[in-house]
C-alpha cells in the first residue's frame, strides 16, 4: 500500500475543489469528446462539438450514416480529422452494437466492456477507459500523460512505468469508486495544468507535501 496516493487525493481536492468531470449533456457527447481530444486541448474538441451539434449530427445513429467528408468537415477544429473521423463512426457502430438507452447492456464485466472497446480501432486504453468512467459510471482509473508526470514526480514511480501498472496502482490504493476515481483523475489535470507543468514544478504545488 501507499499512503501517497490517498493523501494525494485529500491535497488536491482540498486545494482545488470538486472538478464536474466529464462536460458532456449526454453519454454519446462524452464520448464523442474522448475520441475527439486525442491529441488536442479541450477548447478544440468544444469547437468541433459546437459544429457537430449544429448540423444535428451528435447521434451515433446519424454518425454511422453520415458521409466521412462531412464528418471530417464538422470535426476539423479537433485536429486529425481523418483519422478521427474514422474512429468516431467505428465508435457510434460500437455505441449502437453495445448500448441501450445511455447505458451498456447487461451481461458483462467492467474487464470485459474494456475488453470489447479495445477491439474497436483507433481506441486505446485511455479512451476506453474515460469512456467506461464517465460515460458508464465504470469504477476504473484513467491514466494519461498527467498522471504519469505527477506520479513520477511526488508518489516515487518510474516515469516509463506501463499503463496498466499505474492504473493498478492508484486502484489498489483507493476505494474502488467510480465518483472518485472521476474526481481524482481530474484534480491531476487540473493540478498538471496549472501548478505541476511539463517542464517544472511551481513552488506552489500544493503536491510537493507529500
Amino acid at each position: 500500500m501507499d499512503k501517497r496516493i490517498a493523501k494525494g487525493f485529500d491535497i488536491l481536492f482540498a486545494r482545488f475543489g470538486k472538478q464536474y468531470w466529464w462536460p458532456g449533456d449526454s453519454p454519446w457527447e462524452i464520448c464523442t469528446g474522448a475520441v475527439l481530444t486525442q491529441n488536442t486541448s479541450w477548447c478544440n474538441v468544444e469547437k468541433a462539438i459546437a459544429l457537430i451539434k449544429s448540423a444535428d449530427a451528435l447521434d451515433p445513429n446519424v454518425v454511422v450514416k453520415l458521409p466521412v467528408a462531412d464528418l471530417e468537415r464538422l470535426i476539423r477544429p479537433s485536429g486529425f480529422f481523418r483519422i478521427k473521423a474514422q474512429r468516431l463512426k467505428n465508435m457510434a457502430a460500437w455505441w449502437l452494437d453495445n448500448v441501450q438507452n445511455s447505458k451498456l447492456k447487461p451481461g458483462c464485466s467492467v474487464a470485459e466492456w474494456r475488453h470489447r472497446l479495445l477491439d474497436v480501432n483507433g481506441i486505446g486504453p485511455e479512451t476506453a477507459d474515460s469512456i467506461l468512467l464517465y460515460c458508464f459510471n465504470q469504477p476504473i482509473f484513467v491514466i494519461d500523460a498527467y498522471t504519469r508526470r505527477i506520479s513520477a514526480r511526488h508518489f516515487g514511480t518510474d516515469p516509463e512505468i506501463s499503463y496498466h501498472e499505474l492504473q493498478q496502482l492508484f486502484m489498489e490504493n483507493l476505494s474502488v469508486s467510480a465518483e472518485l476515481f472521476n474526481e481524482y483523475h481530474a484534480l491531476l489535470v487540473q493540478n498538471a495544468k496549472e501548478c505541476c507543468r511539463k517542464n517544472i514544478c511551481n513552488e506552489d504545488c500544493p503536491l510537493r507535501e507529500v
